[in-house]
């Protein structure tokens, strides 16, 4: 697995061109580069790739010059983890799986993944990871013992430790996230924010030292409706989506936006598409006007601010993150592809 640090070795020469104009999205061009019996859930982009993993233990990068896709398997104790999250400094790269036991990988001096934190028993589920920068970093997970897990490192990702309940709000019964897409975790800053799947938005200012909740208008009627994902253009202007895989076609009050870092919400599109969505994403350079979202039903597009959607295919993906203003890779059910807006 010596190529794990080939990711970090490579550059990629990035042509000088002009800013390109912010005209709408009319379009989107797919061209799978890779497919798998794999869920890929999970992906991050880096200095000329894009890192992802997913279930039966996959993980790898696809470079960014010429689409070319590595890939390697993970097994722990004879059996495969199945990784929702995925994070990177500019010297490692990171891999989190979800159930009993959670498992998180960090490149090791030697090219091979090297486990650094183990987390086991009743409940254990994490969702998401991130870093502030080289040193801070974060990943959450559904509510055990009263809050919610979340675990931080201080020291770029060599160990973790789990912050205490006496030092998180109290969590709703049933309280986590959905591990859908890898974006429950938005970063400005120092600031961080978290969707949970009851509606609920959890801040902090402090590179994870202290935090509070802000409720959002969203309510959690069952267990499979809530937020699923969200995104912040800067420390001011958010959107978060979500709704209910199992009824993805119901559009009342799964969109909501902010304009003042997260301090208060409002309903978007209520009524309108698109429905359910697995994952939201900035497009970059247009002042948080233009947001893309998608999910297994397709690729949606606002040019308003998150007010007003079109679809602009029905081709399905779990995930996707941006590469460039017009390009990004997404990522489903066994295929990763890459996205040409026009």
């Amino acid at each position: 697995m010596r190529w794990v640090i080939w990711i970090f070795c490579v550059g990629v020469l990035w042509g000088c061109s002009k800013p390109s104009e912010s005209r709408p999205f009319q379009d989107v061009a797919i061209q799978e580069i890779y497919t798998d019996s794999a869920s890929i859930r999970a992906l991050e982009v880096m200095p000329g790739s894009v890192g992802f993993a997913g279930s039966d233990g996959l993980f790898g990068s696809v470079d960014l010059q010429n689409l070319k896709v590595r890939t390697q398997r993970m097994t722990h104790l004879e059996s495969f983890p199945e990784f929702r999250a995925v994070a990177h400094t500019s010297t490692d790269f990171f891999m989190l799986s979800a159930g009993d036991p959670a498992l998180l990988y960090k490149t090791g001096d030697s090219g091979a993944m090297e486990l650094v934190y183990q987390e086991s028993g009743p409940g254990v589920f994490y969702d998401a990871m991130a870093f502030w920068d080289d040193t801070n970093g974060i990943a959450i997970g559904d509510a055990m013992g009263g809050c919610l897990s979340i675990i931080i490192s201080r020291d770029g990702g060599k160990h973790w430790s789990k912050i205490p309940c006496d030092r998180l709000p109290e969590a709703l019964p049933g309280e986590g996230a959905f591990a859908a897409s890898d974006t429950n975790i938005a970063i400005s800053g120092e600031s961080c924010w978290v969707a949970s799947n009851k509606g609920r938005i959890y801040f902090s200012a402090d590179r994870g030292e202290t935090w509070e909740v802000r409720q959002s208008p969203v309510t959690s009627a069952t267990d499979t409706f809530g937020l699923y994902s969200l995104a912040f253009y800067n420390a001011e202007i958010g959107y978060a989506v979500g709704g209910d895989y199992t009824r993805p076609e119901e559009n009342i009050s799964n969109k909501i936006s902010t304009s003042d870092g997260g301090e208060t919400w409002m309903f978007q599109a209520q009524g309108e598409a698109p429905g359910y969505l697995s994952c939201v994403q900035y497009v970059p350079g247009r002042d948080g006007r233009d947001v893309v979202g998608v999910s297994f039903k397709g690729i949606y597009y606002s040019q308003d601010y998150g007010q007003t959607w079109i679809l602009l295919d029905s081709e399905g993906f779990y995930s996707f993150r941006f590469t460039s203003d017009t390009v990004a890779v997404a990522s489903g059910r066994g295929r990763i592809a890459e996205l040409r807006f026009k």
